[in-house]
């Protein structure tokens, strides 16, 4: 077994942006998605969304692809809402998602922007890049005169944590 602490904020959307997720839907919803995500062996931080999109801080342990994963959550997902006609049509959930990495650090503010979706969203306070999605594999954009990096990142050594 590996040693991991792999974070990451997830969010996708309903096809076509409809207003589906409802109180009755998300009531259950939610719970179902972290039960899922459970036995696939991932832990969920925290969960909310508004009324056509779902946020999730997850830790998902590295056997698991994370589109894999996504694509597992809002299969089962979709067909537990379908099953339980709630809905007075067919539920679905767009084709793509986003998914950014953060450390451990990062984490409470992410569960804290996760948590408080529905004021960010009556109040106009959203992050464009914690609420974007695509349904096409956009990925790291390379300028032409080479790559991407980050500053270097100090790692301590003894207790302390590298992040």
């Amino acid at each position: 077994m590996a040693f991991w602490k792999l974070y990451y904020h997830i969010v996708w959307g309903t096809k076509n942006g409809r207003p589906f997720i409802i109180p009755v839907v998300e009531q259950h919803l939610y719970p179902n998605l972290v039960q899922r995500a459970a036995e696939m062996g991932a832990f969920v931080f925290a969960i909310n969304g508004w009324l056509n999109h779902v946020h999730l801080v997850v830790s998902i342990p590295p056997k698991l692809a994370i589109a894999l994963f996504v694509k597992d959550l809002k299969g089962a997902s979709s067909h537990f809402i379908n099953d339980r006609c709630w809905l007075d049509e067919q539920f679905n959930w767009q084709r793509g998602y986003g998914v950014l990495s953060m450390g451990e650090t990062q984490r409470p503010f992410a569960e804290a922007y996760v948590l408080n979706q529905k004021q960010h969203h009556e109040q106009q306070t959203t992050n464009s890049w914690l609420e974007r999605t695509a349904d096409e594999d956009e990925g790291l954009t390379v300028p032409a005169q080479g790559m991407l990096r980050e500053p270097g990142v100090v790692y301590q050594v003894g207790d302390e944590l590298p992040f």
